[in-house]
């Protein structure tokens, strides 16, 4: 049967899987189960439970719930908080005043947490009321919270990123290094973005009254130690070469329960619920790259992902122009599944076809990354739109069109980063290979 045929009728029952409300895991086996039974003559159980098992008994994946049970620790502290006393004093002579607290803390927090969720939830809980009560346009806190929220799947420690190294046998190290510097560059273009929307629009940013000695403003600075000291044990201990991303993990764990512990959120109920959070989404991940590996064997028994990479490559597309097909795809797709199944779903079919034109994988890897931050803040499945309607109880479409601007913002990154590829390459190339 034509391997084309076969594509387009597993990519149906996929749809109709997902369209039912099921788990995606679990459309995934579904897909891979009917690829291989009907398509094939192999053996469908024992490469089930082979994939299965290789999928799961990785090392690299020990980081996995380890970074998500860290940002559960964070979640139920005062960190945010503290970082809201430690950075406002210091941003209130800036265009946008306290809007770049949002940005600012969504950064400093996506370096401790790793998820896009959990950074637009825990900074959107501090800032949305406190913003609120200033006078602030609302408009624009959400904005500035929706898109920086997903800097935490940029920059490291990213649960994405270790979900993408462990799909395309990447050094999560390097990849780590390699989302610094589009981090930063996003940060920088959301605050410069904010800077002239407020000078365009004055009376929508209260004037700040507050005038607070230096003395004052170096004493609230030491709000900020605790994030310091996490950020130091996490990221310094992985670049200074003392420990792996796994090891980090681990530190950074111990490290959010000694300072959980020392500010006094660190109780039974915290602890437990902390990490019953961690087990959920760390057992959704892992069944979710299961079920992908799955189906990335089904799909190579049907010879699918090796006929669409010649097709591709038959088609004589510059890199340009395939990135900017995929750009499209990938924005489509995140607006019906989450990031994580974004990579897994379509990592093994689309690498064949970027490897074929020449594109670095690792820096594929930072790209892929902000187009799926993109995706969380399109609907109908934004993840961001829907923390952000949580807290604040609109529209998720009125919630969209505050973050459209940084929706485009993220074009702009892509852009850069695709024009100047040493954005992404320049750190991981200073570690060597």
């Amino acid at each position: 049967m034509d391997p084309l045929l076969i594509s387009g009728f597993l990519l149906i029952a996929l749809l109709v899987f997902l369209a039912s409300g099921i788990w995606v895991a679990l459309a995934l086996l579904g897909v891979g189960f009917i690829g291989i039974t009907v398509f094939t003559s192999a053996p469908v159980g024992q490469v089930l439970a082979s994939t299965v098992w290789g999928a799961s008994n990785s090392w690299a994946l020990a980081a996995l719930p380890l970074f998500i049970w860290m940002g559960e620790i964070l979640f139920r502290s005062r960190l945010s908080s503290d970082m809201f006393k430690g950075l406002s004093p210091w941003l209130g002579w800036l265009p946008g005043r306290l809007l770049h607290v949002n940005i600012i803390g969504c950064g400093i927090f996506a370096a401790v947490s790793g998820s896009s969720a959990a950074t637009a939830a825990t900074v959107g809980k501090m800032g949305i009321p406190e913003l609120q009560k200033r006078g602030y346009d609302m408009n624009s806190v959400i904005g500035t919270l929706a898109g920086s929220g997903t800097l935490g799947l940029l920059i490291p420690p990213s649960i994405i990123l270790i979900v993408y190294g462990v799909a395309t046998d990447q050094s999560i190290a390097r990849l780590f290094v390699a989302g610094i510097l589009p981090g930063a560059m996003l940060v920088g273009l959301f605050m410069g973005y904010v800077i002239v929307w407020s000078l365009l629009n004055k009376d929508k940013v209260p004037d700040d009254n507050e005038r607070m000695p230096l003395m004052e403003k170096i004493k609230a600075t030491r709000s900020l130690a605790p994030v310091v000291i996490l950020i130091g044990g996490v990221i310094g201990s992985i670049y200074s070469g003392i420990a792996s991303p796994t090891d980090a993990a681990a530190v950074g764990v111990a490290i959010a329960l000694f300072l959980s512990w020392i500010g006094g959120d660190l109780t039974w109920e915290s602890f437990r619920d902390g990490l019953i959070g961690a087990t959920r989404t760390s057992c959704m991940i892992a069944l979710i790259l299961a079920g992908a590996a799955f189906l990335t064997v089904a799909m190579a028994f049907t010879q699918i992902p090796s006929l669409l990479a010649e097709w591709i490559g038959g088609m004589g597309l510059s890199p340009f122009a395939l990135l900017a097909v995929l750009t499209v795809f990938f924005v489509i797709l995140g607006c019906f599944l989450d990031g994580i199944s974004v990579v897994v779903l379509t990592t093994s079919v689309i690498l064949p076809m970027v490897e074929r034109v020449g594109i670095d994988t690792l820096w594929f890897g930072i790209f892929i990354v902000i187009v799926v931050e993109m995706s969380q803040i399109t609907p109908p499945v934004g993840f961001n739109l829907f923390v952000l309607q949580g807290l604040t109880g609109r529209n998720i479409l009125q919630i969209a069109k505050s973050a459209l601007p940084f929706f485009l913002l993220m074009m702009v990154a892509l852009g850069l980063i695709v024009f100047v590829p040493e954005i992404v390459t320049y750190l991981p190339d200073q570690m060597g290979r």
